[in-house]
């Protein structure tokens, strides 16, 4: 779960210490508290074991928003580059569950986690991103300028100014905010965001339909993706407080060995629709 990685320190024990201490069976749910249930808000991992030194192929099914109809990920699958045991039998081997992060799912090497910097982390090469939108997005682009930055759906985003130095892009947000108090006044979202591995991997997902981008962590390739704010609010709203947790599995797929990580697609409630 995005959102949490840089907190395993506090639990006591880095990510990857943890993680090489419970996947002696295979692979193992990783949750605080250690010897209790998984704790809602809070972080959560699924471990396995996996070939070194090459690249492993992630594929996805994906199945309509009810949103906005766009493709969602529906199942994901990582092709561990290992053969399946054959005292471990047909399978599949249950490993535990996961809720879909609001701020994303991150796959990558555990040592090289350790070293991940999160949302409120420092700028590793001390530059950040300038972005803005809302009511009076024109009238701050003809005053101070900005490109429209591209993203997955059709190309629309905020507007903005990528790669400033980290104190150019706060002095330019607070030129903005300053000219908002004496002008228009509220209705424009400013986000400055430096460039932290989570803004990173978050930024290599905007031209992918399915927010799915690769940034290098520690050394290695890391994959973030991410999830639309209206999906997410519709198909897995209150994550693990409202038992919203989809399964993870190791299953055997030719012989080789994968971890699914299975989210069903959205299906309402019979009691929610409405009468005929």
């Amino acid at each position: 779960m995005a959102a949490w990685i840089d907190f395993w320190p506090e639990t006591g024990q880095p990510l990857s210490e943890r993680a090489f201490a419970a996947v002696a069976s295979g692979g193992s749910h990783l949750f605080e508290p250690v010897d209790g249930e998984p704790r809602p808000w809070s972080g959560e991992a699924i471990v396995v074991r996996a070939a070194a030194n090459r690249l492993l192929p992630v594929r996805a099914l994906t199945s309509p928003s009810p949103f906005d109809g766009e493709p969602t990920i529906s199942v994901l699958e990582v092709g561990l580059g290992l053969p399946w045991p054959e005292d471990r039998g047909a399978g599949p081997l249950v490993l535990g569950d996961l809720p879909v992060d609001r701020c994303g799912m991150v796959l990558g090497d555990a040592r090289a986690l350790d070293g991940f910097t999160g949302l409120d982390g420092e700028s590793i090469d001390g530059l950040a991103d300038v972005t803005y939108w809302g009511k009076y997005e024109g009238d701050v682009h003809a005053e101070f300028g900005g490109e429209r930055v591209p993203q997955h759906h059709g190309g629309y985003g905020p507007r903005g100014w990528l790669d400033l130095p980290l104190a150019e892009a706060e002095a330019l947000a607070e030129r903005l905010q300053t000219w908002l108090r004496d002008g228009p006044g509220k209705g424009l979202m400013i986000a400055v965001d430096a460039h932290t591995d989570y803004h990173r991997l978050n930024r290599a997902s905007w031209s992918h339909p399915l927010l799915a981008g690769i940034a290098e962590v520690g050394g290695c390739p890391v994959l973030g993706i991410g999830w639309d704010p209206g999906d997410h609010s519709m198909r897995h709203r209150g994550e693990r407080a409202y038992g919203q947790v989809y399964p993870a599995t190791l299953e055997s797929l030719a012989d080789t060995t994968v971890l699914r990580w299975t989210i069903p697609p959205y299906s309402p409630d019979p009691d929610d629709r409405p009468a005929s």
